[in-house]
Order: structure tokens, then C-alpha cells, then sequence
């Protein structure tokens, strides 16, 4: 929907309609009516629903580029290594994610990439802890000696025989991480520190949510984009959930 959509029905998100200002109600040519300046509310839902899943997505892979290689590290040269990366992923896991993240983002400046990239920082823990426990049980298996005894080099044998081993778990992993980023860019865009107006996330349309007015009179602004990021997340977790399923299955076999 929010890919396909916005080009077939040519949606603008940013101009307003001059002639619904204030705010109007669903009508046939706003389906969702139109928010305070007169702009589309469809049309931001999917333009935001881009948004939420292009933070979500991205901040993961961040996340995920920066810690699986340092939870690689540390699982198999252990020593020094392992205790300065563990240390390291402590110091990170002991600060209130969205604290932290608040603070950051209003010294660097709230906007799409700064949020991303602050998302995706401060959730590299997750996965090189992952990582980390994985690569421990593996790195003593017979193949691994095998390969070392046979005078594989470290960074070939990681790759060849250590990461494919350890990287199920990852891809669900990976699949939770998304679904609690989408949720905290929204929740940062509803405290104002997130996606900034005019361009539009879920978040910041349910920004407007925080009127009582709005709450108990308009709920085609709040309504939609609640309900379309409660389908999200679940859809993302059950993904998760039947990837991990799947990953057991195989595994017991």
C-alpha cells in the first residue's frame, strides 16, 4: 500500500487543500478527510507509513552491520577482545534506550536520518550479544578444529564456516529489532523529537491525537495510522515468530 498507492492515486502529502482548511471529514475527494492546515490525510498515512518502515528497516540493518561483526569478534578471539566489546555492549544496555535517544537527538537535531542513525547505533548490543553466545558453542565444534588444524586462515574460516552456523537466530532477531524500532521513531515523532512536519510518519500524525478535541471528535486523524501501525508490528513479530519456527524445525531435523 504505501509503495503502490501514493504513485496510482498521484497522493500529495505536503500542499494543502485551501478550500478544507481547519480540518474536515472524510468526503469523496479526501477519503480520510484533512488535518488542521488541509492536507491529505491519506496521503500522509502512506507517505508516513514510507517513513516509519524505512527507519525501522534501516536502523536494523545498522544495528545489525555493527554488531554481528564486534559479537564475532568477541566470541572467537575471546581474551582482551571479548572483554572490551562485552564491556563495551554493558555500557550501552545500562542507559534507558529512549532517554539516551532523546538526548541525542535534541543535541544533533530531530529529522528522519538523525533519528535512524540513533536507533541503529544504540541497538548493536542485541545483536552481538546474540552473535556472541552463538559463535561460543560453535567455535569448539570438530569442523572448526578441522579447519584450523588444515591451516585455514581466521578470517575465512569465520566466514565460511562460523557465520552460516550462527546467523539463524539473527534473521529473527532481526525482524523483532524493526518492529521496536518502528515503535520508537513513532514514539519519539509523537513527543515531537522525531520526524518533523510537514513530512509525514505515523508518529507524528498521531501527534495530533494529544488534543482532547481531536481525540473525541475527529478520529479519522488518529484512528488510521494507530490501527495501520498495530497491524505492522504484529505482522512483523508473527513474521519473526514463524522464521524462528522454521529455523527450529530445521534444526531438530
Amino acid at each position: 500500500m504505501v509503495i503502490v498507492l501514493p504513485l496510482a492515486m498521484q497522493l500529495d502529502p505536503i500542499n494543502s487543500d485551501y478550500s478544507v482548511m481547519f480540518g474536515s471529514g472524510p468526503s469523496a475527494t479526501h477519503l480520510l478527510g484533512t488535518d488542521d492546515v488541509g492536507r491529505d490525510n491519506l496521503a500522509r498515512l502512506l507517505y508516513g507509513g514510507r517513513v516509519s518502515l524505512l527507519v525501522g528497516i534501516l536502523s536494523t540493518l545498522i544495528s545489525l552491520v555493527i554488531g554481528v561483526p564486534l559479537g564475532l569478534l568477541a566470541g572467537y578471539y575471546r581474551g582482551a577482545v571479548e572483554a572490551v566489546i562485552m564491556r563495551l555492549a554493558e555500557v550501552f544496555m545500562s542507559f534507558p534506550a529512549m532517554v539516551l535517544i532523546l538526548v541525542l537527538v535534541s543535541i544533533v537535531g530531530p529529522s528522519v536520518w538523525t533519528v535512524t542513525i540513533v536507533i541503529g547505533i544504540l541497538g548493536w548490543t542485541n545483536f552481538a550479544k546474540l552473535i556472541y553466545g552463538n559463535v561460543l558453542s560453535v567455535r569448539e565444534k570438530d569442523y572448526i578444529e578441522s579447519a584450523k588444524a588444515v591451516g585455514t586462515k581466521d578470517a575465512p574460516l569465520m566466514l565460511k564456516y562460523i557465520i552460516p552456523n550462527v546467523f539463524g537466530p539473527v534473521l529473527t532477531a532481526f525482524t523483532f529489532r524493526t518492529a521496536s524500532a518502528i515503535i520508537m521513531e513513532s514514539s519519539l515523532s509523537f513527543l515531537g523529537m522525531g520526524v518533523q512536519p510537514p513530512q509525514a510518519s505515523w508518529g507524528n500524525i498521531l501527534f495530533s491525537a494529544q488534543s482532547i478535541t481531536v481525540l473525541s471528535t475527529q478520529p479519522w486523524l488518529w484512528v488510521p495510522p494507530g490501527i495501520l501501525l498495530i497491524l505492522t508490528v504484529s505482522s512483523i513479530n508473527f513474521l519473526g515468530d514463524g522464521l524462528r519456527d522454521a529455523l527450529d524445525a530445521k534444526l531438530s531435523r
